[in-house]
């Protein structure tokens, strides 16, 4: 109950009711208690009256006059030399006196918190202003228990009516929370179980109909969310299929392609002009794609292992990657240099650090021989504390628009005629696999340098695109 949304509120408004209950009730008893003593006053005078109307009055007389006007003395000054006076044996000396002619608030409410705590019998002196202009002043004796007694009383009314009034709005409110907040929110919560057991299901998406503009909302934005993860449920699905359907294909036509390709080693050896100008083209084709089918058979492979972490020489990598590639570039106009320290070595796999860099510096190559420009491909490492960097730059075009937006996304990153767009996807698994990110540092008509960050602590570090 005390966890419950409505249960809460229950609890909050009795003591929020009861709060303002207890502002209300100090000056209230302080206002009862000034009129009681104003009350005492006025018998009082009534009393005094008799007096004036006959200067000799029995003492019978006055001690009946004394207890209707429940007091024990009354001196009424009438002008500055006259006075009147009622008097009685007082039982015990007088504790306090009150002056009532023009207290302060803070003075009411002090002295009635104090008579409320007072458990002794006291006898009071009570002075005020006579009522109708009947004198100059009006003073009093009386005891304080009666006062006592009707103060308690009044507060005790005050604290029931308080807490009958708390118990009433806080049902009211209960009941208002539950058809106005909880009812609302428990369906939505219903909605989420029931999309969360079959999310592709476009009719458990939830349909807004909170009144409460708060709480629609929310539905509206959880709708929103619904239809958006529905749909990419969806198309993963359909693209987990055809994944799988082109993972097949393309493993079959790649031994196809493969069998041609050697029929194709042949045809070049013959002496036909004609066959001898279109072979390398056709070879060419092949080639292609065959390593179109061989990439998209690597990327849709989902047991890539992870990462043998051990200590490997980065130079020595780096070696390799320039030694192939300039076997690849043959006589073409291309430089490789390498600013890589003899001594930094890194905590990586070294296979998968390899293919990460291979293809980097393969796309280089590439962009560079497409120009028919001579070109440079520069490797240099550095490290700090905390992070391994390696960077490729290349003085090739730089990288299209197109692109650029779609550069880590498989299929659409592509920049060759022919490609896949699959090498920098792969690379940046690989490179993730390492708890590091590779990222496009920069790219324009002067070239393109892209940065691999490998962490030294097990932290993995953040990605640039998050």
């Amino acid at each position: 109950m005390t966890n419950s949304l409505s249960g809460r509120f229950l609890i909050l408004t009795v003591i929020f009711v009861m709060l303002a209950e207890v502002f209300i009730f100090v000056p209230s008893v302080a206002r009862f208690r000034e009129d009681y003593l104003l009350a005492r006053l006025e018998r009082a005078q009534i009393a005094s009256l008799a007096l004036e109307a006959d200067d000799m009055i029995s003492r019978d007389l006055e001690s009946e006059l004394l207890r209707n006007a429940e007091v024990y003395n009354v001196v009424l000054r009438r002008n500055e030399i006259r006075q009147l006076a009622l008097s009685s044996p007082i039982p015990a000396p007088i504790s306090a006196t009150y002056d009532m002619r023009n207290p302060s608030s803070m003075t009411l409410i002090s002295d009635a918190i104090r008579t409320m705590l007072t458990t002794e019998e006291r006898i009071i002196r009570v002075i005020g202003n006579p009522v109708r202009g009947g004198g100059l002043l009006i003073e009093i004796t009386m005891d304080e228990m009666p006062l006592r007694r009707a103060l308690l009383a009044y507060g005790a009314n005050i604290l029931l009516l308080s807490a009958i009034i708390s118990i009433i709005t806080a049902i009211l409110l209960f009941i208002a929370v539950q058809f106005f907040l909880v009812r609302p929110i428990k369906g939505v919560v219903t909605h989420m179980q029931a999309y969360a057991k079959a999310p592709e299901d476009a009719r458990q998406i939830i349909t807004p109909s909170a009144g409460v503009t708060e709480l629609r909302d929310a539905e509206e934005a959880l709708q929103m969310m619904q239809t958006q993860l529905t749909g990419a449920l969806k198309q993963k699905e359909r693209l987990a299929q055809l994944g799988g359907a082109v993972a097949k294909v393309s493993h079959d036509l790649r031994n196809i392609l493969t069998s041609a390709q050697l029929f194709t080693d042949r045809i070049e050896s013959s002496d036909d002009p004609l066959v001898k100008r279109m072979a390398p083209k056709l070879v060419n084709s092949i080639t292609r794609a065959v390593n179109l089918c061989e990439t998209t058979l690597a990327f849709g492979r989902m047991d890539e292992p992870g990462p043998a972490l051990t200590r490997v020489n980065l130079l020595e990598i780096v070696s390799d990657v320039v030694d192939s590639e300039r076997l690849a570039a043959g006589e073409y106009p291309l430089s490789f240099s390498e600013d890589v320290p003899a001594s930094m070595t890194l905590r990586a796999d070294g296979e998968q650090l390899y293919r990460v860099i291979f293809n980097l510096v393969r796309n280089a190559r590439q962009a560079i021989m497409a120009t028919g420009k001579s070109g440079e491909i520069c490797l240099r490492a550095t490290e700090d504390d905390h992070v391994w960097s390696i960077s490729i730059s290349d003085t090739g075009p730089g990288l299209p628009k197109k692109a650029q937006e779609h550069l880590f996304q498989p299929f659409q990153g592509g920049v060759r005629k022919g490609g896949s767009g699959l090498g920098l996807v792969i690379a940046a698994d690989l490179v993730r696999g390492h708890g590091g990110r590779l990222d496009l540092q920069s790219t324009d008509a002067s070239g393109t340098t892209f940065l691999i960050q490998l962490p030294k602590a097990d932290r993995a570090l953040a990605s640039e695109q998050e």
